[in-house]
């Protein structure tokens, strides 16, 4: 069997593959193995499980054989339909789950779906649990294991769990402000925000338009969303809007749009946040988390605000173990991740954007003013086939490239070049003072990496 979990879960095409009605049976059976064996402040304490969803087609089938793996462990289940991530990790906490499981693909499109796994912590579980669960279905250690009559799991539907959720949301927004008076557009990528966004602020007091928030099953992310902003930037023209947010599938990322129509990065979300935070006294160790794929306009900004900066590698897990191991309170990725850890245990696209709202309301400022916190550099990303991954750092030519670059930039710019994960491919990466200085610094290096690993 491959490698089960990737770097966020597991994800492939509904009903083929790892995403199979049986091999999600053996995942749901697996799971509850693992937290059914784990030490609990009572022995005869049934276990519980979570299971919440985006709003995808195959939710409804892997839903059920999820449930049934569960329950043919002697674990319960507690049924929370659609609702965003970041509120499936929350109603894991909130209802002392031992774990909670999520079926979404996030900005994948509607024919992918997938599994994340938090803990009773509500984090995400680490490495290590992720590869008890994978031997477990691969030894078939748990296939032995059949409890009968009343020690088999029971599922039921929490009804409420869309209302906990807002309460949980609405509580990060401080009681001594509103919304009232701000023109806001959602896009809620006909995802799993749908019901809950719109919700919330309204009830905080802002008027409201939101598109995508009619799903069917198959329109999730479908050119809308947090990767697709074209409708959201058109909406907030047309109806004068002070700020656009977009949200993904399954609502952990935030992009945002200003009154002038222009699209934010995560990266502009976050430093708006940081200097609000460092003001306010709120911005613990005074640092922030981003990835290495942060723009150097962000890192330029935060130097000059003073703030510190850790980059971790790709991928919001990566961020948050970072941020633990820093006690960092605020972190993201230029994609939209945004983590509070202030407020939640993983990244919430909804309380993100009320943290923006919070500096705009406290400032009395639009978004476009915040937005001049920091200034984009230009950036150039050539991706480069290859035959071979030695490490970089002993190929000489391609270091000497890369100094050779660094040395023209200065201070004004970076050089960035890894091997992708998944694929035979090395990526060159340049931000730079101009887009010429910029493409043509990242077409000297990655003609060298293709010259050095056989490029094909």
């Amino acid at each position: 069997m491959s490698k089960l979990f990737g770097t966020d879960g597991v994800r492939g095409v509904a009903n083929v593959g790892s995403m199979t009605a049986e091999n999600v049976l053996e995942i749901g059976r697996a799971t509850a193995e693992v937290c059914r064996t784990q030490q609990h402040v009572s022995k005869t304490a049934r276990r519980r499980i979570v299971i919440g969803k985006d709003t995808r087609a195959s939710g409804y089938m892997l839903e059920n054989a999820l449930s049934a793996g569960i329950c043919s462990m002697g674990v319960d289940v507690l049924l929370l339909g659609p609702l965003p991530t970041p509120g499936i990790a929350f109603t894991t906490m909130s209802m002392r789950a031992d774990a909670g499981l999520v079926l979404s693909a996030s900005h994948n499109p509607y024919e992918d779906n997938g599994i994340k796994i938090f803990g009773g912590d509500g984090y995400k579980i680490p490495d290590e649990m992720e590869k008890m669960i994978q031997m477990l279905i691969e030894t078939g250690e748990v296939k032995n294991f059949r409890p009968v009559s009343n020690e088999v799991g029971r599922a039921k539907r929490i009804d409420d769990a869309i209302g906990r959720y807002i309460v949980f949301c609405k509580n990060t927004f401080p009681n001594e402000l509103s919304l009232e008076g701000l023109r806001i557009v959602l896009d809620c990528a006909n995802g799993a925000t749908y019901k809950v966004a719109p919700i919330i602020f309204e009830e905080l007091g802002a008027e409201v338009f939101a598109i995508h928030n009619q799903p069917d099953g198959t329109n999730i992310n479908d050119n809308c969303g947090s990767q697709h902003t074209d409708d959201l930037i058109d909406k907030v023209k047309e109806t004068r809007a002070d700020i656009g947010l977009a949200f993904d599938g399954d609502g952990d990322r935030l992009i945002a749009v200003d009154e002038k129509g222009e699209e934010l990065s995560g990266d502009h979300i976050i430093a708006i946040i940081a200097k609000h935070m460092k003001e306010e006294g709120r911005l613990k160790n005074n640092r922030v988390i981003t990835t290495v794929m942060s723009n150097f306009g962000f890192v330029k900004a935060m130097k000059d605000l003073g703030i510190e900066q850790g980059q971790s590698d790709v991928g919001d897990r990566h961020v948050l173990k970072m941020m633990l191991e820093t006690d960092s309170v605020l972190g993201g990725e230029a994609s939209g991740h945004l983590i509070c850890r202030d407020f939640h245990t993983t990244g919430d696209g909804i309380i993100a954007a009320l943290q923006l709202l919070r500096a705009m309301q406290v400032k009395n400022k639009k978004l476009s003013e915040l937005s001049k916190v920091m200034k984009m550099f230009p950036q150039k990303m050539i991706n480069v086939n290859v035959t071979d991954k030695p490490p970089l750092a002993e190929v000489k030519s391609i270091q000497d490239a890369i100094t050779k670059a660094e040395a023209k930039l200065k201070d004004q710019g970076r050089v960035l070049v890894r091997y992708s994960g998944t694929q035979s491919m090395c990526r060159v990466m340049v931000e730079g003072p101009t887009t010429a200085v910029t493409d043509s610094l990242a077409s000297e290096i990655a003609r060298e990496v293709s010259k050095s690993l056989g490029g094909i």
